[in-house]
């Protein structure tokens, strides 16, 4: 919001809600993802294997200190890239997100 720049909160599960994840997804025009999950953190890798935009992944302090949700992230198979900012970081993954967008301008 301080920097002014469109933006939409969506709570969606890709375990509990995979149909409705599926068609925000394709019917999206974001330009950048961020995916906040913790525990499997099954979220942004699911999103970054059916997108082709960035996909930023916020671990968070579910369990184990959030290190789960940090190592599920970071560790995508090849061709599923996924941006990874620390855990609970959810204000580095926005600025990450505007350095990207700027990239587009």
């Amino acid at each position: 919001k301080e920097k002014k720049i469109s933006h939409e909160l969506k709570i969606l599960s890709a375990h509990r809600n995979p149909d409705e994840l599926d068609e925000y997804l394709s019917k999206s025009t974001v330009l950048v993802y961020i995916a906040v999950a913790g525990l499997s953190a099954a979220l942004p890798g699911v999103i970054a294997s059916k997108v082709e935009e960035p996909v930023i992944g916020v671990p968070v302090n579910a369990k184990l200190g959030g290190l789960d949700a940090l190592l599920s992230i970071v560790q995508m198979p090849p061709g599923v890239p996924v941006g990874c900012v620390g855990i609970d970081r959810g204000d580095n993954a926005a600025h990450l997100a505007i350095r990207i967008l700027n990239l587009l301008k």
